[in-house]
């Protein structure tokens, strides 16, 4: 029997193209990615029953799409695992992963066989804290990080609502960046620094460096995420299911001339200049 296929986790803060990043991962034929399947597989908590982890176990598996182009239920990893899950969500996040892992791998094609399951759940540590013998599986992570100026001025155009003012955006980047940063080193994982804009700018040559990282070659469909994945996506950004978006990758650089004076003041703080290099810029692959 194949062994299980190794976990990489894809942690940063939220708009900062874990979703992309994980579509373009799944267009390599040893890949393939679940999006949020952290938040799926855990169990709701009480008061979530409103929630989509929560109706993805009842009648949402029948009409939420999976990137695979099925819905939830027809989908051949998912739709087994969400009829398994409402009588099984007593068993520890590891052994539910375990399952994942199995039924990932029993579908996909024996040749080349699958080596690697992403989950781009950003905000999730829990499974940085398991051991590899305890989940059965070799755990490495992905640090992505958005340089400041774009992700405060992504921040400043959610709806009205959903926005924060720019010096709190600012704080906050600083402030989880800062707070991932430590837990991913203390957690002991193998970490790759990838900065956004690097995986934007210079896609071929950011993702050959993550191949090479994570022992595969570089595949040319990774480039056109949407058209090439073979991802299992049922949580996560809704760019997922958007053609333009994830046809190609490419950059926005609006926040070049963004009227929002946080956005071209972010620089000049010092601690938030060193960190931006040293998480955005760490492969030289683009200049800051």
């Amino acid at each position: 029997m194949l062994p299980l296929p190794k976990l990489l986790l894809i942690r940063g803060l939220g708009h900062s193209g874990t979703t992309l990043l994980d579509l373009a991962l799944g267009a390599h034929p040893q890949i393939q990615g679940f999006g949020e399947a952290v938040r799926l597989l855990r169990r709701p908590a009480p008061g979530e029953e409103g929630g989509g982890p929560a109706r993805l176990r009842r009648e949402l598996r029948h009409e939420r799409l999976c990137t695979c182009g099925r819905t939830a239920a027809q989908c051949p990893v998912w739709g087994p695992l969400l009829e398994w899950l409402p009588v099984h969500d007593h068993l520890p996040l590891a052994e539910k992963w375990q399952r994942l892992a199995v039924q990932a791998r029993e579908q996909a094609a024996a040749q080349p066989p699958l080596r690697w399951m992403v989950d781009s759940y950003q905000s999730d540590l829990e499974l940085l804290t398991l051991p590899d013998a305890e989940i059965g599986m070799e755990i490495r992570a992905v640090f992505l990080v958005r340089d400041v100026r774009s992700w405060v001025h992504a921040i400043a155009r959610r709806p009205r609502g959903q926005r924060a003012s720019g010096w709190r955006s600012l704080a906050r980047w600083h402030r989880i960046n800062g707070q991932l940063e430590r837990r991913l080193q203390a957690a002991g994982k193998p970490v790759f620094q990838l900065g956004y804009e690097e995986l934007a700018l210079a896609p071929e040559a950011a993702l050959s460096r993550l191949c090479h990282w994570l022992e595969l070659s570089f595949e040319p469909g990774m480039l056109t995420p949407g058209p090439s994945s073979s991802s299992h996506i049922l949580s996560g950004n809704s760019m997922r299911f958007d053609p333009l978006k994830s046809a190609h990758i490419r950059y926005e650089a609006a926040w070049l001339n963004s009227p929002f004076l946080p956005v071209h003041l972010a620089l000049l703080l010092p601690s938030w200049q060193a960190m931006n290099r040293r998480l955005v810029y760490s492969n030289h692959l683009v200049d800051p």
